[in-house]
Protein backbone atom coordinates (compact mmCIF):
# COMPACT_ATOMS: atom_id res chain seq x y z
CA UNK A 1 0.00 0.00 0.00
CA UNK A 2 1.10 3.55 -0.60
CA UNK A 3 1.03 4.33 3.14
CA UNK A 4 3.73 1.67 3.63
CA UNK A 5 6.21 3.40 1.32
CA UNK A 6 8.87 5.24 3.28
CA UNK A 7 9.91 8.50 1.67
CA UNK A 8 13.29 9.57 3.08
CA UNK A 9 13.76 13.19 4.09
CA UNK A 10 16.25 15.26 2.11
CA UNK A 11 18.82 16.77 4.48
CA UNK A 12 21.74 19.12 3.86
CA UNK A 13 21.11 19.40 0.12
CA UNK A 14 19.90 22.76 -1.14
CA UNK A 15 19.82 25.11 -4.11
CA UNK A 16 21.05 28.66 -4.51
CA UNK A 17 20.62 31.31 -7.17
CA UNK A 18 23.79 33.36 -6.93
CA UNK A 19 25.16 36.34 -8.75
CA UNK A 20 28.58 37.47 -9.78
CA UNK A 21 28.74 41.23 -9.94
CA UNK A 22 30.36 42.71 -13.01
CA UNK A 23 31.41 46.36 -13.06
CA UNK A 24 29.51 48.32 -15.69
CA UNK A 25 27.70 45.20 -16.87
CA UNK A 26 24.65 43.23 -15.81
CA UNK A 27 25.08 40.68 -13.04
CA UNK A 28 25.81 37.10 -14.04
CA UNK A 29 23.24 34.78 -12.31
CA UNK A 30 23.69 31.02 -11.88
CA UNK A 31 21.92 28.16 -10.10
CA UNK A 32 24.00 25.89 -7.85
CA UNK A 33 23.34 22.62 -6.04
CA UNK A 34 24.97 22.54 -2.60
CA UNK A 35 25.75 19.28 -0.78
CA UNK A 36 26.46 19.97 2.90
CA UNK A 37 26.53 16.28 3.86
CA UNK A 38 29.63 14.46 5.09
CA UNK A 39 29.34 12.11 2.12
CA UNK A 40 28.92 12.46 -1.66
CA UNK A 41 25.60 12.12 -3.45
CA UNK A 42 25.49 10.08 -6.64
CA UNK A 43 23.64 10.01 -9.95
CA UNK A 44 21.95 13.35 -9.39
CA UNK A 45 19.30 14.40 -11.88
CA UNK A 46 18.01 17.99 -11.86
CA UNK A 47 14.99 18.97 -13.92
CA UNK A 48 14.31 22.70 -14.23
CA UNK A 49 11.51 24.80 -15.66
CA UNK A 50 9.73 28.09 -15.14
CA UNK A 51 6.01 28.77 -15.21
CA UNK A 52 3.57 31.53 -14.34
CA UNK A 53 1.85 34.59 -15.76
CA UNK A 54 2.80 38.05 -16.94
CA UNK A 55 0.20 40.65 -17.88
CA UNK A 56 -2.51 38.00 -17.76
CA UNK A 57 -0.72 35.69 -20.22
CA UNK A 58 0.55 32.28 -19.20
CA UNK A 59 4.27 31.78 -19.64
CA UNK A 60 6.37 28.64 -19.50
CA UNK A 61 10.05 28.00 -20.13
CA UNK A 62 11.61 24.93 -21.65
CA UNK A 63 12.28 22.01 -19.35
CA UNK A 64 15.99 21.35 -18.96
CA UNK A 65 17.55 18.25 -17.45
CA UNK A 66 21.02 18.01 -15.96
CA UNK A 67 22.91 14.93 -14.83
CA UNK A 68 25.62 15.16 -12.18
CA UNK A 69 27.46 11.90 -11.64
CA UNK A 70 28.93 12.70 -8.20
CA UNK A 71 28.52 15.76 -6.00
CA UNK A 72 31.27 15.59 -3.40
CA UNK A 73 30.62 16.21 0.28
CA UNK A 74 30.65 19.84 1.39
CA UNK A 75 30.75 21.14 -2.17
CA UNK A 76 28.67 23.05 -4.68
CA UNK A 77 28.10 22.31 -8.36
CA UNK A 78 26.86 24.60 -11.11
CA UNK A 79 23.52 23.50 -12.53
CA UNK A 80 22.78 26.24 -15.07
CA UNK A 81 22.85 29.96 -15.75
CA UNK A 82 19.55 31.76 -15.16
CA UNK A 83 18.27 34.90 -16.88
CA UNK A 84 16.80 37.62 -14.62
CA UNK A 85 14.00 37.92 -17.20
CA UNK A 86 12.44 34.77 -15.68
CA UNK A 87 12.59 35.87 -12.03
CA UNK A 88 8.88 36.81 -12.22
CA UNK A 89 8.04 33.13 -12.80
CA UNK A 90 7.99 30.13 -10.47
CA UNK A 91 11.43 28.64 -11.11
CA UNK A 92 11.19 24.96 -10.22
CA UNK A 93 14.06 22.52 -9.75
CA UNK A 94 13.28 18.86 -9.11
CA UNK A 95 16.36 17.16 -7.64
CA UNK A 96 16.76 13.36 -7.40
CA UNK A 97 19.89 11.60 -6.18
CA UNK A 98 21.20 8.43 -4.57
CA UNK A 99 22.95 7.80 -1.29
CA UNK A 100 24.03 4.19 -1.57
CA UNK A 101 21.02 2.32 -2.97
CA UNK A 102 18.43 4.74 -1.52
CA UNK A 103 16.90 7.39 -3.80
CA UNK A 104 16.02 10.85 -2.49
CA UNK A 105 14.15 13.62 -4.24
CA UNK A 106 12.89 17.10 -3.51
CA UNK A 107 11.22 19.89 -5.41
CA UNK A 108 12.67 23.37 -4.89
CA UNK A 109 10.57 26.30 -6.14
CA UNK A 110 11.76 29.89 -6.20
CA UNK A 111 8.36 31.60 -6.24
CA UNK A 112 7.84 34.78 -8.30
CA UNK A 113 9.95 37.76 -7.34
CA UNK A 114 11.81 36.05 -4.47
CA UNK A 115 15.08 36.51 -6.31
CA UNK A 116 15.41 40.21 -5.54
CA UNK A 117 17.80 42.56 -3.81
CA UNK A 118 16.14 42.51 -0.38
CA UNK A 119 16.37 38.68 -0.22
CA UNK A 120 20.04 38.44 -1.18
CA UNK A 121 22.46 37.13 1.45
CA UNK A 122 26.05 35.97 1.46
CA UNK A 123 26.30 32.23 0.71
CA UNK A 124 29.51 30.98 2.32
CA UNK A 125 29.54 27.67 0.39
CA UNK A 126 29.79 29.63 -2.86
CA UNK A 127 31.63 32.70 -1.59
CA UNK A 128 28.98 34.66 -3.50
CA UNK A 129 25.79 36.60 -2.86
CA UNK A 130 22.41 35.16 -3.76
CA UNK A 131 19.17 33.60 -2.63
CA UNK A 132 19.38 30.29 -0.79
CA UNK A 133 16.52 27.78 -0.86
CA UNK A 134 16.16 25.25 1.93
Amino acid sequence: MIKDIKIPEVKNVTLAVARKKALGETDDWKVFLINNNDFPIENTLVSSNGYGEKNGEKQRTSTLRHFLETVQSHSAVLIEPIDPAVFHLNNEYWVSYYIGRQIFDKRFVFVPDTIREENITFIKELDMEGVLHS
